[in-house]
């Protein structure tokens, strides 16, 4: 016998409904857990790098992205995207800066070979110089 359930507009209008007004709820959550999120996180990788390999192999992560479609993509982007970005962006703004800072040190510390005229293959170590002291800074933590 079929389990009988109410209709599927009626589920999800009724979970929008809940998790909207949840909004309360969840920041008391986070406020007052006493577990420690970042060393539960840490120790957990092994379990995340298993299920990251887990969906590559069975190509989860190309299968959703078709399965959601262009279309999707573009019209979440450009409603909910464009108007939640500037909050985004505002309330980011200082992680932006202790996260870029010591990036720009370093390329603000770097002696570049001069400049040569425009379209000159000699500007391409300008731009490798800068290249690999960016990476050597991501790669020393």
């Amino acid at each position: 016998m079929p389990i009988a359930t109410k209709d599927l507009s009626a589920v999800a209008a009724k979970w929008a409904a809940r998790a909207q007004a949840a909004g309360a709820d969840y920041a008391a959550g986070v406020k007052s857990t006493t577990k420690d999120w970042a060393a539960h996180t840490a120790a957990a990788s092994h379990t995340w790098a298993a299920g990251v390999q887990e969906a590559v192999g069975n190509k989860r992560f190309e299968r959703g992205v078709e399965r959601a479609g262009n279309a999707k993509w573009q019209a979440n982007a450009a409603g909910k995207g464009a108007a939640r970005y500037p909050q985004g962006v505002a309330g980011g703004t200082s992680a932006f800066a202790s996260g870029f800072g010591p990036f720009l040190q370093t390329i603000q510390g770097l002696n570049l070979p001069p400049r040569s005229p425009r379209g000159s293959p000699a500007n391409v170590q300008r731009v490798s110089a800068i290249m690999d002291a960016l990476h050597a800074k991501k790669m020393s933590g």
